[in-house]
């Protein structure tokens, strides 16, 4: 954790299971697995694909998925 001034700024790293990666862009509105750019924590993206929210999945999957990315925007 690291604090700047008076707000603090929490830094999380999500390990995932080999074999899965970040899927971006296709969560379901409060069903994303970790933080967004705007939220702190999961399940609290506010709307179905979320640029910014992820879901865990196999590798390969997301590439597949329409509206996906590997890369938060």
């Amino acid at each position: 954790m690291a604090i700047i001034g008076s707000n603090a700024l929490v830094l999380e790293a999500v390990a995932l299971d080999k074999g899965m990666e970040k899927c971006y862009g296709v969560v379901q509105a409060g069903k994303n697995d970790c933080a967004t750019k705007t939220s702190s924590c999961a399940g609290s993206a506010t709307a179905d694909g979320q640029s910014d929210a992820f879901v865990a999945m196999p590798k390969g999957l997301c590439d597949k998925l329409v509206g996906s990315s590997l890369k938060s925007s």
